[in-house]
């Protein structure tokens, strides 16, 4: 079945980065569009950015736009989401979605310290 596993969250300090990782098993990736969302407490699970089937196909909501970058390796079944210059405001846990289907993956805490 299809499996989505995120990882490479953490604490960092506002103006740090991170780079998330969701691992696709259970499909052909490289067949299928792919999102980050973006879910803070108490708040509705937020659109990040998505990709379509090569990495030079991706669109961003406007409050990432030039600090994330979504990416995707369609040798390993990795898809990416680097996140440069971090603010308090990116405080959230972070889901990989396939959109076809509707697939979420579990999530990865992303907490940004002023």
């Amino acid at each position: 079945q299809v499996q989505l596993v995120e990882s490479g969250g953490g604490l960092v300090r506002s103006g740090g980065s991170l780079l998330l990782s969701c691992a696709a098993s259970g499909f052909t990736f490289r067949d299928f569009p792919m999102a980050w969302y973006r879910q803070s407490p108490g708040k509705e699970r937020e659109y990040v950015a998505s990709i379509g089937l090569t990495s030079a196909d991706a669109i961003y909501a406007g409050s990432v736009k030039g600090r994330f970058t979504a990416s995707r390796d369609n040798a390993n079944d990795i898809l990416y989401l680097q996140m440069n210059n971090l603010e308090p405001g990116d405080t959230a846990k972070y889901y990989c979605h396939r959109p076809s289907g509707n697939h979420w993956g579990q999530g990865t805490q992303v907490t940004v310290s002023s």
